[in-house]
């Protein structure tokens, strides 16, 4: 009887820390948790993620294919308590930096994980390199942990083909800069370099790549929080060709600015001197009209008021002359 007990009490104290101690966990704050009964997550409602704004964006085909279920997300904190046929599903919803070079399922792909090839639209093989930040999806938790094998390979795949795309047709924003007559024309815009116009527009390229990869969110339970390419490097044996076009281009663009300003400065002092004549026209002009006005003002009072003046104005002469020479009839 005593070994029975003995077993029964050691069975109990098995029970108790497999299941009731082991049972109880907590949720770290970088953490989301998700509960599964008998090997089904626990799901709010019928509610799929196609329902809200992850899936604003999906057409019918996709609609259908990426219907996952909204789970029920236990939030950080605890001690929280599970049952044995329960299983908890640890997820870090932390922010994290990547190459966008790696490669989830081959770490020698791109040169070790350092250096992305695109050809771009004049069939130039470039290097890229850049970061790209990324978190999972706490609204898609069902995608990343039960919908998609490798999430992360699948959007790292996704984000590669739609940069190489990107890559390969992108041209540079036309403006007033390279077509307008009374704004600087920069040499290398006309040039249409395929390297000079991507490098000039990372921002752009950055900020499209973040635009068109949203739907990874939706897709595979990743966010993709940034996209910060922040290198592209030509083929080496083109690089010297490169880099005497830009040094033509830079050449041409200081020539433009030097002949710009040369012929700014040149309409400035024709400017002012036009104005300076004006003045000195004017100052000439003024006396003549005043006088032609005091004139008009004498004949319209008569004659004996004109010849009063011309006897004032003589009189004025006299006083300024040191000889008077006076014509007399013979």
């Amino acid at each position: 009887m005593s070994i029975l007990a003995g077993m029964m009490v050691g069975f109990l104290a098995w029970f108790v820390v497999r299941y009731v101690a082991g049972g109880i966990f907590t949720v770290d704050q970088n953490e989301r948790a998700i509960k599964t009964v008998f090997g089904k997550a626990q799901r709010l409602g019928t509610a799929t993620v196609t329902d809200g704004e992850l899936g604003a964006g999906f057409d019918a085909g996709e609609r259908a294919r990426y219907a996952f279920p909204l789970l029920r997300v236990i939030p950080p904190g605890g001690p929280y308590f599970k049952m044995p046929w329960e299983k908890i599903y640890k997820v870090s919803v932390a922010t994290e930096t990547i190459s966008m070079a790696y490669d989830p399922e081959s770490a020698t792909a791109n040169e070790g994980g350092t250096v992305l090839e695109a050809v771009t639209k004049d069939q130039l093989n470039t290097g890229l390199t850049g970061q790209i930040r990324y978190q999972v999806a706490e609204r898609n938790l069902y995608a990343y942990l039960f919908g998609v094998k490798n999430p992360l390979a699948h959007v790292m795949g996704y984000f590669i083909s739609v940069l190489r795309e990107r890559i390969a047709t992108f041209e540079a924003p036309t403006g007033p800069g390279v077509h307008g007559d009374s704004e600087e024309v920069d040499a290398s815009t006309v040039a249409g370099v395929s390297i000079n116009d991507l490098r000039k527009n990372l921002r752009d390229l950055n900020d499209h790549m973040l635009s068109e990869c949203k739907v990874s969110e939706a897709r595979y339970g990743i966010a993709l929080d940034a996209s910060l390419i922040t290198g592209i490097d030509p083929p080496p044996d083109v690089d010297a060709a490169l880099a005497a076009i830009n040094t033509a281009h830079n050449h041409v663009s200081s020539e433009i600015s030097l002949a710009r300003a040369t012929a700014d400065q040149t309409l400035v002092q024709s400017r002012r001197a036009v104005e300076i004549e004006t003045l000195k026209a004017q100052a000439e002009v003024e006396p003549l009209e005043a006088l032609a006005g005091e004139l008009a003002q004498l004949k319209a009072a008569g004659s004996e008021a004109l010849r009063a003046y011309r006897r004032y104005v003589r009189l004025g002469l006299y006083e300024k002359a040191s000889r008077v020479f006076r014509e007399v009839a013979s």
